[in-house]
Parts: structure tokens; C-alpha cells; sequence
């Protein structure tokens, strides 16, 4: 018993966590899950559903080729800078040139993209996302 005291007293409070849960365990051996219950979505079912299938599908027509337009974008920039000294410092506007031009450019289309993004995802994924979690139950 002064073994189990003495232990309690060494103890940080500050990094006890209580205990933790067992993530990767098999379905319906969750010891913290409320009995007759699911311990949570059935992540495999709602994977192979035809809604997840849609939604992923239409989250990379969108991500995809827009990574790489900016990717391209990106790499075109810096290897002008490298190597396309005269066409960067081409004067655009008194002290301003096409390499400042571009690299403000660069900012520019990074917002642009999350708006884009923000208002794709809030018109075209959300809705779809709604459908899933209704289907799963969640």
C-alpha cells in the first residue's frame, strides 16, 4: 500500500494523461465505447460508397491540375530568375521590372487559388461531404 502511495507522489500530474485508448484494435473491443454501440464509423464502408468515390474524385479534378498550373507557375519564375537575366529586368514601370512583377505574381495567384479553392469546396465539396456523413450515420 505505501508502495502504491510512494509511486502516486512521484508522479507528475502535469504528464498524466489517464489512459489512453487503443486505436487500431478490432471492431467492438473499444473498452471506453458505450455498450450496443458502434465505437465509430465504419470508415471501410463509407470509403468503397459510391458518394466517397464522387466526392474524392471531384477533390482531385480540382486539386490536381491546379497543383501543377502553380507548380509550373512557380518553377517558371525561379528558373527565369536564374537564367533570364535580361527578361527579368526588363523595366515595367519606372523602377519596377518584370522579376518583381512576377514575384508579386506570385502572391497573387497563391490567394487566388485558396479563394478558388474556399469557393469550390463551399459550393461544389461540401454538399457532397453532407451526404456522406449522413449516409455513415455520423
Amino acid at each position: 500500500m505505501q508502495n502504491v502511495a510512494q509511486t502516486s507522489a512521484n508522479r507528475n500530474t502535469m504528464e498524466d494523461t489517464g489512459p489512453i485508448p487503443v486505436l487500431f484494435e478490432a471492431a467492438g473491443t473499444d473498452q471506453y465505447a458505450k455498450p450496443g454501440r458502434q465505437a465509430g464509423p465504419d470508415y471501410l464502408t463509407i470509403q468503397h460508397s459510391e458518394e466517397f468515390r464522387r466526392l474524392r474524385a471531384r477533390f482531385r479534378r480540382f486539386v490536381f491540375p491546379m497543383t501543377l498550373l502553380f507548380i509550373v507557375w512557380y518553377f517558371a519564375y525561379v528558373l527565369l530568375a536564374a537564367y533570364a537575366h535580361d527578361f527579368m529586368s526588363i523595366k515595367v514601370y519606372g523602377q519596377i521590372n518584370v522579376a518583381i512583377v512576377m514575384g508579386i505574381g506570385q502572391f497573387v495567384s497563391t490567394a487566388l487559388i485558396t479563394f478558388a479553392y474556399l469557393r469550390f469546396a463551399r459550393r461544389r465539396l461540401d454538399p457532397q461531404v453532407n451526404k456522406v456523413r449522413q449516409q455513415a450515420g455520423v
